[in-house]
C-alpha cells in the first residue's frame, strides 16, 4: 500500500493539534487573572472538566467496540483486507459511537 500521502495531512493535524493546546494553556489564565465574573470561570471550568470525561467515554466505548470487531475478524480467519472485513470494523466504529451517544444522553 502508498501511504505517502497520509504525511502531510498527520503532519497538518500535529501542528494544528498543538497550536490548540498553546492558545488554550495560554488563554485560560489570562481569561482567570482578568476578573472575571466567578459564576462564568466556574462554568467554563466545569464544562471543559465534561467535555474531557465524555472524550473520554467516547474514546472507551469506541475503542471497546473496534476490539470487538478485531475479535470477530479474526474468529472468522479473515487474513486479507476485503469490503466484508473493512464493513465489520467501520460498523463497530459506528456502534461504538451510537452506544457513547446513548451513554451520554442518559447521564446529561
Amino acid at each position: 500500500m502508498q501511504l505517502e500521502f497520509l504525511i502531510p495531512i498527520v503532519l497538518f493535524i500535529c501542528i494544528a493539534s498543538t497550536i490548540k493546546a498553546v492558545v488554550d494553556a495560554r488563554v485560560r489564565p489570562r481569561f482567570i487573572e482578568s476578573n472575571g465574573s466567578d459564576d462564568l470561570v466556574r462554568a467554563m471550568l466545569a464544562g471543559e472538566e465534561q467535555h474531557r470525561r465524555h472524550g473520554s467515554l467516547r474514546w472507551g466505548v469506541t475503542l471497546v467496540a473496534l476490539a470487538i470487531g478485531f475479535a470477530l475478524v479474526d474468529a472468522g480467519n479473515w487474513d486479507e483486507l476485503t469490503p466484508g472485513v473493512l464493513a465489520i470494523l467501520l460498523g463497530a466504529t459506528g456502534i461504538g459511537n451510537l452506544a457513547y451517544w446513548f451513554i451520554a444522553r442518559k447521564q446529561g
